[in-house]
Order: structure tokens, then sequence, then C-alpha cells
């Protein structure tokens, strides 16, 4: 079969790998229909130093379910499934608290040892009775797009609204326009925020916010953001901050631009060592939590509002290719001419 593999800071390559089988009796394999690059990917793209085994790249993705082992008893050859980044037993004590991520034996598609990745033509899936969940839905459905998304970047900007706290009435900025940041105000708006102040530059990007919710675009960065958004929130900053980037610069803006007493939700992959501004945190009473969504834990809730047609975040998508153009969808998104690569093997 093919699978996307990374060998270096830039060098990703579609190359024949061995066909995903079944390894535990736990596993099954899913045919995948749709997968796509993510924001996230972009890091060891941007700096992974040279390997010569490479890494298998991709960890959202829907599919078909084409065989599964002796032990799995929830899913079935046949069944249409979204494949969450994390996979999880869905019976350990943080799985039952709703923490998939946190799995006992679990771990991350395209990191964890020996698990492959979804910018394939298929991929095993360990845990499958824990990890897949089972759609409604044929594989050949309008929502493809939108469905995927709950594979990640729909359910991450849920849960980073959710760990910002956002309610009804609430003022929300969003830091980062990418498709976590969009997803994050898609999932603001849901929550019944009252202002949703999205710090973005690209003018597509903007024009999709606008259309999910977005009250309110501050395109400055630094010093003039954060004065610009204390502006539009009365003075004291908004009640919540959704940080969708990772980098030190994005945090410190997050915390400066956070009112006493307001919380920040951070599922930006933190590339920095501490957490900026740590002093303001404390005096502000600031709460900062966030980290990665618990995928599988979400669905069940967010799927009703896509399958109704109550929020479209397939939106995202604005390029679709094939599995041996991923290269070419790296390039795209790394240049900022793509908002988010959908890959149709």
């Amino acid at each position: 079969m093919r699978a996307t593999i990374i060998y270096k800071a830039g060098d990703v390559r579609v190359e024949d790998v061995p066909d995903a089988s079944i390894i535990n009796q736990s596993d099954a394999i899913v045919r995948v229909t749709r997968a796509c690059i993510c924001g996230s990917d972009l890091w060891p793209y941007k700096d992974m130093p040279p390997t010569l085994t490479g890494r298998k790249m991709g960890h959202e993705a829907i599919g078909v379910v084409e065989a599964v082992g002796s032990e799995v008893n929830k899913v079935k050859k046949g069944d249409f499934v979204v494949m969450p980044f994390a996979f999880s037993d869905g019976q350990c004590t943080f799985c039952h608290e709703g923490l998939t991520t946190s799995c006992i034996q679990g771990g991350f598609f395209g990191y964890s040892e020996g698990v492959g990745g979804a910018q394939a033509e298929a991929i095993r899936i360990p845990l499958a009775d824990g990890t897949l969940f089972v759609l409604p839905l044929r594989e050949d459905n309008a929502l493809v797009a939108s469905l995927l998304t709950l594979s990640d970047v729909m359910a991450t900007g849920h849960h980073a609204a959710l760990t910002a706290k956002v309610g009804p009435g609430k003022k929300v900025a969003v830091v980062g326009d990418g498709a976590v940041g969009l997803c994050g105000v898609i999932a603001a708006k849901r929550l019944g925020a009252d202002q949703i102040i999205l710090l973005g530059r690209h003018p597509n990007r903007i024009a999709l916010a606008k259309e999910f919710g977005a009250t309110d675009i501050v395109s400055q960065r630094g010093e003039e953001a954060v004065e610009r958004v204390l502006k539009l929130s009365g003075g004291y900053g908004v009640h919540c901050v959704l940080e969708s980037v990772g980098t030190e610069e994005a945090m410190l803006t997050a915390v400066s631009i956070t009112r006493p007493g307001g919380a920040v939700g951070r599922v930006g992959v933190p590339h920095y060592s501490t957490i900026p501004a740590w002093e303001p945190t404390f005096y502000k009473n600031i709460t900062i939590s966030g980290g990665p969504a618990a995928v599988r834990a979400y669905i069940a809730e967010l799927l009703p509002d896509v399958i109704e047609g109550r929020i479209q975040p397939g939106r995202v998508f604005d390029q679709i290719i094939g599995l041996d153009s991923v290269p070419d969808g790296y390039r795209a998104m790394d240049k900022r001419e793509a908002i988010k690569v959908m890959v149709k093997p």
C-alpha cells in the first residue's frame, strides 16, 4: 500500500510500504477514504532532523472497516468510522473520565511507536472498540468534509472553548486563524459567546471566520494586538481565550488579553519551555488549561450538529488532493496557500 513518510524537514514522500495488517486481536484495519494534513504536521516539516527510517504521517481520517480482530465486538467489517487522532481502550479510569488522550494503553497515530499514519491507503487501528466511532451514514455522504473534522480540528476547537470556559454572554478571543482557530470560532458561537474576536491576518481565513460567527477581527500582532483587543472588549480584556498556535508569542498575547478571572484554553502544540507571563497569570487569577483534545469523548456531542447542518466545519478544507500529491499539500499549507488540505487516497 501507499503511505506518507517524512525523512527530514521539507522531505515528505509517498512510498510503498507493507500493507496494514492485524497484529493484536483488538485491532481493526480501516481503508482510508479521507485524510488530511494538520497544522501540527508542519512542525516536523519545518524542523525535523534527518532520519534513515522516517516517520509515518497523518492522524486524522475517516474510512471503512476492512477487517477486525477476534476480540473486537463493537466495530464490524463495513462500518463507516471516524478515527480520532489518539487511540484509546475506552475502559481505563481516564477514558471513563472523558480524558481519552490520557488512556493508560493509548497513544497517538503517526507518533507512537509501531502505529502508522493516516495519510495512507489504509491504517491499523489499535484498541478498535474504544477508538473508532461508527457513523450512522454512508461513506459517500455529502458531509464527509465536516465528518473528517471530528477526527481532530472541530473537536480540538471545541476543547479549547470548553477549557477556556466559553458560555452564554462571554467575550471570547481566538488566537490563530488556522483550521483549529476557525473551528474554535464555530465552537464559541455554538456555546453562546456574545463577542468573538479573531486574531488573524489572512483575508480568506478572516472571511470564513466572519461567516462562522466572528464579530471582530484583529490583524495586528504583539502590543498593538493587545491594545486593540482591550479596546474592543471594553478595556479589561476578554473572559475566554482560545490559543490555537503554540508559539511563545501567541501564548503571551493570550495571557495579555485575558481579563482578571478569565481563562485560556491552549490547544496549539506548545513550542516553548515555560508558559510566558507567569506572573500576570498569578496576579490576574487567570486559569490556564487545555491540551490534546479528548476527541473520542466529544464526537457524540458534535455529530448531531454536523448532520443537521447547524455547524459546517468542513468548510476549512480549501484544497483536495490525491495521496501522491501529499508533498504538494504540505508545501501549500506551509506557504499559507491553503487553510487545510484534504487527502483522498
